[in-house]
């Protein structure tokens, strides 16, 4: 029979697996774009919607998501969304045509959209809020991390051999999953007061000016973004009025929840918009391909894991304030080193240093504010505040797409472009990396045991 203290650890592994997925898949399309189009005829806009579809979903039914989770069980709600996940993948990755992939995309951003905040919040109530917690909350960025570095570099390997093997690269790894996850995972006994109600309206408003703002942003539509405005506007007052309402707007109260969101939103942003250009600059004005591409974001992964790692050891002696300010600090830093790219970059004077800068920073900033985010909440929120962290990182997410998308038009030539969008992700770390300073209390955390076995 296990003992207790190693079923929970089993238990983290697993959840940690399924965020290392999520991760993975949302950073897995970008260096395969290009092969994708070029095998099924596709243009540049659906090719667009294979990211941003997936990201859109993915914020738009995160709160949902959530309250969901909170509402009807963590591990059943973990559980389905994980096999329709595994099941859309395997569906990506047999169709050729455009649309229906996009479609596969959006599935599995719903199906991401449940299974990310019913793993954090199973996460939450697992381990007892202050240095346990802390710790198997770092351990769960650092897998975000890693998977998120993980997929662009195996984006680039795979695509050098079949496009089609960047779908079918999740199957597996999530039925690993689903097989491991009911022998470890809690039975989810919902937390007191988990039903009090269902709000059908807010959730209809949250989710509809969410999807919106993303596709207005995504697709400059005005009209789309004067509906998004109203719905959003009408969720809070939704939310004022209702007894049980799906976002109670008293837990913005915190001293930190607040502040950490927006940081994420803006850290998103910045490093989710670069991506998106950086790839596109190696590739395009560069010329590297699918695998140099792949290979060149390495050193990037592994500052981003090394840092994820060493985050809890300085978050216990400085506080999550100003760890995920200067974490956003040096991220932004990373990023303007772009600016010195031209035509001919070199990688090793030029690229390289910019890469390595932007993962430390990158890793330091992330932990620190998934802590902040579900930090003084009691168990029934757990599930709230995590759909809230994971929302404002996707949408930042799709928002940093769109504007940097944007920004790469406003040069005069396409190198001017480039170096606009870089200044302009750049401009959303230093703005995170503000808000956190100002916004998540200065005192020092609870020890922080380092995220290691």
């Amino acid at each position: 029979m296990t003992r207790p203290d190693g079923r929970r650890q089993v238990a983290l592994v697993v959840l940690c697996a399924a965020v290392f997925l999520d991760s993975m898949d949302l950073s897995l399309m970008g260096v395969a774009l290009p092969a994708i189009g070029r095998d099924l005829a596709l243009p540049e806009s659906t090719l667009q919607w294979l990211m941003s579809g997936y990201a859109v979903a993915y914020g738009g039914f995160l709160l949902l998501g959530g309250r969901i989770a909170d509402l009807f069980g963590r591990r059943r709600v973990f559980l389905l969304s994980l096999a329709v996940f595994a099941a859309a993948s395997l569906a990506g990755g047999l169709l050729s045509e455009g649309w229906p992939l996009v479609a596969t995309r959006v599935i599995k951003g719903v199906a991401a959209a449940l299974t990310a905040p019913a793993a954090l919040s199973l996460i939450t109530t697992t381990f007892i809020e202050g240095p346990q917690r802390n710790r198997a909350l770092g351990i769960y960025s650092l897998a975000g991390a890693t998977g998120y570095t993980a997929g662009l570099i195996a984006s680039g390997l795979l695509t050098e051999i079949s496009w089609r093997l960047v779908f079918f690269l999740p199957v597996p790894i999530a039925l690993l999953v689903l097989a491991a996850a009911p022998l470890v995972l809690p039975s989810g006994i919902r937390p007191p007061g988990a039903r009090e109600g269902f709000d059908v309206a807010g959730a209809a408003a949250v989710t509809g000016g969410v999807l919106l703002l993303v596709f207005a942003l995504t697709e400059r539509s005005r009209p789309a973004g004067a509906v998004a405005v109203l719905l959003l506007g009408a969720f809070v007052v939704i939310e004022r009025r209702r007894r049980a309402p799906l976002v109670p707007l008293e837990v913005f109260r915190s001293g930190t929840v607040g502040a950490a969101n927006l940081a994420a939103l803006a850290w998103a942003g910045a490093t989710i918009g670069w991506q998106f250009v950086a790839v596109l600059y190696l590739q395009q004005v560069l010329g590297y391909g699918a695998l140099a591409t792949g290979l060149g974001i390495v050193p990037m992964g592994l500052a981003i894991v090394i840092a994820a790692n060493l985050a809890g050891h300085l978050i216990s002696r400085w506080g999550l304030g100003r760890v995920a300010a200067a974490g956003m600090l040096v991220q932004g830093a990373g990023i303007l080193l772009f600016l010195r790219a031209g035509a001919t970059g070199d990688y090793v004077t030029v690229l390289l240093p910019a890469l390595v800068v932007h993962g430390i920073g990158n890793g330091l900033s992330f932990p620190s504010l998934n802590i902040a985010a579900v930090a003084g909440l009691p168990d029934e929120r757990q599930g709230l505040a995590s759909g809230l962290v994971t929302s404002a990182v996707q949408i930042g997410a799709g928002i940093g797409v769109a504007v940097l998308a944007a920004a790469m038009t406003l040069g005069g030539s396409a190198l001017a472009g480039y170096r606009i969008a870089f200044l302009t992700a750049g401009g959303f770390s230093l703005l995170g990396a503000l808000v956190a300073a100002l916004g998540l209390r200065p005192h020092r955390a609870a020890p922080v045991p380092a995220p290691t076995a």
